[in-house]
Order: C-alpha cells, then structure tokens, then sequence
C-alpha cells in the first residue's frame, strides 16, 4: 500500500516540475541605495516614493529596478512513431496488440432459466439424511 502511495505522489511531483519547467515569469526587484524595498514575482514592484524625474545629468538617482526574467521551456521534445528504430517500432506495436487483446469481451452467455425462481425447499434433505460434506 505504501508503494503505491509513494507512486502517486512521485507521478504528481514529476507532472508539477514538467509543468513549472514550461512556465516563464518574471521576478521584479525594487532597491532603494543598495537596501531591497519590495519584491514582485507576477505583479510590477511598487516604488518606494523616492524616484525623482530630472532632466539634468548632475544628480544620479537613488533607486533602481531589477528585472530578472526566468524563461521557461518553449520546445519539448516530441518523437513520433517514424523516428524511432524498426525493432523498437516492432516492440512497441506488439506490446500494444497484447496488452489490448488482454481487454477483450467475452461472449455473451445465454442463460435460459434466469427468468424461473428455484422451487420451494420443504424439507432440508442433506440435514434428515444427515450427509454432510467435509
């Protein structure tokens, strides 16, 4: 039972990783002087109220905004059946076919006296004769 547990939730924890491998996002920072004022990871930073707009060169600004952008994965590997070697190919049809002839149905059986009700017990045979089976 524990292994089929553990199963699952290492199925679930690999699907999660191949999803987060394929998302991208952006992890904004916001620094006042060399301190970290605010932190965004899919929202833009607020700004600390100190950005000055100037149009002269003299004064340098205080603060400054980091953008790291993380990509994610854009292409996944896809294989089709042709690319793959003839005896892998020849492997895997038989696998299949094998494992899909082991789902078949079975014929349907015909009962013919499903619609009758067995007759009334009067009397418990094997209990008066007292034969029992062991």
């Amino acid at each position: 039972m524990k292994y089929i547990v553990s199963h699952k939730i290492f199925a679930v924890a690999l699907s999660a990783l191949v999803l987060l491998s394929t998302f991208s996002y952006t992890v904004e920072k916001h620094y006042c002087g060399n301190t970290l004022v605010d932190v965004a990871v899919f929202s833009e930073v607020k700004g600390c109220g100190m950005e000055v707009k100037n149009t002269s060169k003299k004064m340098k600004p205080c603060c400054k905004d980091v953008v790291d952008v993380i990509e994610g994965q854009d292409e996944l590997k896809t294989v089709t059946f042709d690319d793959i070697e003839f005896s892998n190919q020849l492997f895997i049809s038989t696998y299949v076919y094998s494992i899909a002839s082991l789902f078949e149905s079975l014929p349907k059986r015909i009962i013919p006296n499903k619609d009758y009700s067995p007759p009334n017990i009067v009397y418990d045979i094997q209990l008066l004769d007292e034969v029992f089976l062991i």
